[in-house]
């Protein structure tokens, strides 16, 4: 009878070792899901973040009189900022799923395949809301641009 009794004392013992060994393992595997998570998240924000800020020092890099000009081409609108009178500028537009950034001779065609990508983002919209102010949208939010130079910027 003795044997008996401790053999179930043993089996008690190796299922609570054996319980709390796969608790913890769950354990480990459910916070490692949920930091990759969070990490992901914070990943995209700082992607949607640095999109944004590079929009905005674009701007404030050339803030010259009538630097910024918002057209259609092709049915993509674009968002053209003038580098000085050099006739060259950026042209920021939406393509395929990736806001693009092409420096070139201003008023000439695009070429997507040349361009640099900033960033993915489905949504581009490019509106002036006020003279000298103007709004872009994209998957990662809003940001207003004002140019602070008004007319006599120029040299």
């Amino acid at each position: 009878m003795r044997k008996s009794g401790s053999s179930l004392v043993g089996f008690y013992t190796l299922g609570v070792a054996c319980l709390f060994l796969a608790v913890f393992f769950l354990t480990v595997i459910f916070g490692a899901q949920t930091y990759r998570g969070i990490v992901a998240g914070q990943t995209d924000n700082n992607e949607n973040r640095a999109v944004l800020a590079y929009l905005t020092t674009c701007m404030k890099a050339n803030d010259t009189e009538d630097a910024v000009e918002i057209y259609e081409e092709d049915g993509i609108t674009v968002l053209s900022i003038a580098d000085g009178d050099s006739g060259y500028g950026l042209r920021i537009y939406q393509y395929e799923g990736a806001l693009m950034e092409e420096y070139s001779r201003l008023g000439e065609a695009l070429y997507p395949e040349d361009a640099q990508v900033i960033g993915e983002t489905a949504v581009f919209r490019v509106e002036e809301v006020t003279e000298r102010t103007w709004q872009v949208t994209t998957d990662g939010g809003r940001v207003l641009f004002h140019a602070r130079c008004g007319g006599g910027c120029g040299e």
